[in-house]
């Protein structure tokens, strides 16, 4: 259900007070206030067809964001003891290419309680931040395949035709656009062989000799693996580039090391291959030749009627103050749209072993657990921030994350967004190392769709992962289509209560349907070491959850345990549950120690339907955009 915009100012003060104070959040009362005097404010404009030679005045507009962020600074529009209100920053409607990230600082931010906003001033996903741009000159080649030049310097990890994410050629191809089956399993090889991590076994009649390489050339040059490593386990997937094959004892060597061991006892691991010439036999599939500069596609239409986009950024926007005591602050994107970013060339799910990151810390088994410095980032990153405000976003067709904060975030509000077509997490909160500073804290996620995430990193994908931080909402969420899980709350089963930083979170109203889907031993709603020591006191808590049933795609060959609709792993305690339902499973509809607290579950005699606040679960009814059909 949409809601119309809302354009007069004063009337918009009257609405969005009376819902701050009926939902207790959101936007400060103060703040709203501001607005009642907007005639006196500054307002500034910037248009698709503005110039940044213009004054940013609505006749005359600007043309970037960036140029209107620059004007603040140069001006100190936002200096603290210059803002009697809101500094906005009116984006007309239309796409605005990102070639460069948007980066804001300490220096960008709201003072005197006030903030600097950027909105897009025709509506929600009006004004749309593009962090991609069109391919265009492209020929015939053979088959179907059409052929472009693109530039050797500038890779990219992911393709888009028509606003439709694009498959890299793989082998083998999928059952269907929305699962990734089927796969191969790797093998033993050799006795000896079965804790390596960088060779690759496959079965007799796999590999076509055809891809070995030859002195004339080596058709897997650019090709790589992506894998479920750990043998029959399915929670991480590593894509790794592969560096050599050898058709005579049936193995591939790859360019770094997976997460696991290619082999467990119990099974191989499942894996495809993608980027090579020879598996480009499916339209929507593409192949990039790196050494050429070339790309190849067979598209889903007609090639002189689609637009083809490759990504220009892997963060479209970045907040980042200079350190947790220097934060950015108090600055509002509001109904923007945020459009494609990219990926990486290989992607491992946190360190190998404890102590990998070379640094020392007081738990140094967080490693393991935290994103690698080279994948911590989103379409949106947040780095150093405080009082960061997205609201009525629309950010689709990312290829990392949606929306990543790092480190020292708080009081982040994530609110009456869309959030679809995502390679990893929908949005994925990350704090400090353990016993180190509670670094992460006081967010609110509420009234959020998040569909289809995991796109690019089906293992360990979530629509909101939160990893080492506390005194947290999240409400009124509804998840759908994810490989692994829904909902995430992570921290190690190595660190003793205190030190966690993961108490205090309110989950309420929440609807996941389609987890699962590539992935066992998970749960649909799931914790990772948390609260592990007695007395466990309850210090989370989730009321009225519905969730789907959990079904794995049956073509995945999934071998790990089951799928589960709550899953509290690795201690997980401390929790109070009450109006919960689950569907069908694999597994268990709640698996948790004796630890947590249930209170009408519907795995339990005397479930009482009745209980239920169907009405309420899931986003409201003054979600801004149209709700995705199932």
């Amino acid at each position: 259900m949409s809601r119309q915009w809302i354009r007069n100012s004063t009337v918009a003060v009257a609405a969005l007070s009376l819902v701050a104070t009926m939902t207790g959040g959101g936007i400060a009362f103060d703040r709203l206030t501001s607005v009642v005097t907007s005639g006196a404010c500054p307002q500034l404009y910037v248009s698709p067809t503005g110039n940044d030679q213009g004054k940013g005045s609505q006749d005359d507009p600007w043309k970037t964001v960036a140029k209107a962020r620059d004007h603040i600074r140069e001006k100190g529009l936002n200096s603290e003891n210059r803002m009697k209100c809101d500094v906005t920053v009116n984006l007309a409607a239309g796409d605005y290419p990102v070639t460069e990230t948007i980066e804001f600082t300490e220096q960008d931010s709201g003072g005197g309680g006030h903030q600097v906003v950027y909105r897009s001033a025709d509506g929600p996903g009006k004004a749309n931040l593009v962090g991609a741009e069109e391919i265009t000159g492209w020929e015939p080649h053979q088959d179907g395949i059409y052929k472009a030049k693109v530039d050797p310097g500038q890779s990219f990890h992911t393709l888009f035709e028509d606003g439709k994410r694009s498959e890299m050629a793989r082998y083998p191809n999928r059952t269907s656009e929305d699962t990734h089956a089927p796969y191969l399993f790797s093998v033993l090889g050799e006795p000896e062989k079965e804790a390596v991590r960088s060779w690759l076994y496959w079965e007799d009649g796999d590999w076509d000799p055809a891809w070995d390489d030859t002195p004339e050339g080596n058709p897997l040059k650019d090709a790589q693996v992506t894998v479920w490593s750990g043998g029959s386990w399915s929670w991480f997937t590593d894509t790794v580039p592969i560096i050599g094959q050898d058709y005579r004892k049936n193995f591939a060597t790859l360019q770094h090391w997976t997460r696991y061991a290619m082999v467990n006892s119990r099974s191989g691991s499942r894996y495809y291959l993608q980027n090579a010439m020879a598996f480009l036999d499916q339209p929507g599939e593409y192949y990039i030749d790196k050494d050429a500069g070339e790309l190849y596609y067979i598209p889903r239409g007609d090639i002189a009627d689609v637009t083809i986009m490759q990504p220009t950024v892997a963060k479209v926007i970045d907040v980042k103050g200079a350190s947790p005591e220097k934060k950015a602050h108090d600055i509002t994107f509001d109904g923007i749209g945020v459009q494609y970013s990219d990926f990486v060339d290989w992607y491992r799910s946190g360190w190998i072993s404890a102590g990998d990151s070379g640094e020392v810390h007081k738990y140094p088994e967080y490693d393991r657990q935290i994103e690698m410095p080279r994948n911590r980032f989103g379409a949106i990153t947040l780095e150093n921030t405080s009082g960061i405000t997205l609201t009525g976003m629309q950010i689709r067709d990312t290829g990392f994350h949606g929306v990543y904060a790092l480190f020292a975030n708080d009081h982040l509000t994530v609110e009456n967004s869309l959030l679809e077509n995502l390679g990893a997490d929908g949005i994925k909160v990350e704090g400090g190392w353990p016993g180190e500073g509670d670094l992460s804290h006081d967010h609110m996620f509420r009234n959020l769709y998040i569909h289809h995430v995991g796109e690019l990193v089906p293992g360990d994908s979530a629509g909101i992962e939160l990893m080492g931080t506390g005194d947290n909402t999240v409400e009124h969420v509804h998840v759908r289509h994810s490989s692994r899980y829904g909902i995430s709350l992570e921290s190690r089963p190595e660190v003793v209560d205190g030190d966690q930083y993961t108490d205090n979170n309110t989950f309420r109203y929440i609807k996941i349907e389609e987890a699962g889907l590539d992935s066992g031993d998970m749960g649909a709603f799931y914790t990772y070491g948390v609260a592990n020591q007695e007395p466990h006191p309850i210090k989370n808590t989730v009321d009225q959850m519905v969730i789907g049933d959990v079904i794995p795609d049956p073509a995945g060959a999934m071998p790990d345990s089951g799928t589960r609709g709550v899953h509290m792993d690795a201690g997980g305690c401390g929790f109070s549950f009450s109006n919960i339902e689950v569907g069908e499973t694999t597994d268990q509809s709640y698996q948790s120690y004796q630890c947590n607290e249930v209170t009408n579950g519907n795995w339990e005699d005397g479930f009482d339907a009745g209980q239920m606040e169907y009405d309420l679960i899931g986003v409201t009814d003054t979600f801004p955009y149209p709700v995705p059909e199932d």
